[in-house]
């Protein structure tokens, strides 16, 4: 068996299960979380007073203006010279859910007022109010035209969690790094690498490409007992 092909399978265990303890479950929470802050903003930029406009407007100006590395560098090795002292995980979870919070803000926010004004109106002619116009009307037309950019940021968070590396967190990409400090690989480990995050990115595309046409076949239908 090749050298390099031999490696490749010594650390493919390794590396696998780096990505089952940490880059999955970062990903995961990052992304649920980021996309209820995303919610949450979009929906204040929206209807909320101007105080609080004025707020998320400045929040999402300052995540979409900076690099993400330098955010998670400020949580993790910033914070601790006002007395706040993180893990790395929590760090790079608190980092990530920002990032994609202030995103998905941007996408559900112009997915939302993409609604025809008239649906809000069917919603108050039949008794529905504000909350319940919103949730039952709004937002589910709204999910099917965001479901494609939401999907996009999501498959980008799985690779853009490579970047916790940088504060320690020993997720795929740093075992990886671990795993070349002692072997001296470092071209074919980091190929392995790339290949893992492919093959995750690829199958997270198929799951996307099926979720895009059920909700293509329910904006069918919605249409078709208009």
């Amino acid at each position: 068996m090749p050298h390099w092909l031999q490696l490749m399978m010594d650390s493919l265990p390794t590396l696998l299960w780096a990505g089952v303890k940490f880059t999955i479950p970062l990903t995961l929470l990052s992304f649920t979380l980021g996309l209820i802050l995303g919610l949450v903003t979009a929906v204040t930029r929206l209807f909320g007073p101007t105080p609080l406009v004025l707020i998320a407007r400045f929040y999402v100006w300052v995540i979409r203006g900076t690099p993400l590395l330098v955010q998670l560098f400020v949580i993790f090795y910033g914070l601790p010279s006002i007395g706040i002292l993180l893990d790395a995980f929590p760090a790079a979870l608190i980092g990530f859910t920002l990032n994609v919070g202030a995103y998905s803000s941007e996408i559900i926010r112009a997915v939302t007022a993409s609604v025809p004004k008239g649906q809000w109106e069917a919603a108050y002619s039949i008794g529905m109010n504000w909350r319940q116009a919103m949730t039952r009307t709004i937002l589910p037309q709204a999910a099917r035209v965001a479901v494609p950019p939401l999907s996009n940021t999501f498959i980008s968070l799985v690779k853009d969690t490579s970047l916790a590396a940088a504060i320690t967190v020993p997720e795929l990409f740093q075992s990886a790094q671990r795993v070349v400090a002692t072997t001296y690989e470092p071209l074919i480990l980091y190929i392995e690498a790339a290949l893992i995050y492919l093959a995750m990115s690829s199958v997270l595309s198929s799951l996307q490409a099926r979720l895009e046409v059920r909700f293509a076949r329910y904006g069918g239908m919605l249409e078709a007992n208009r």
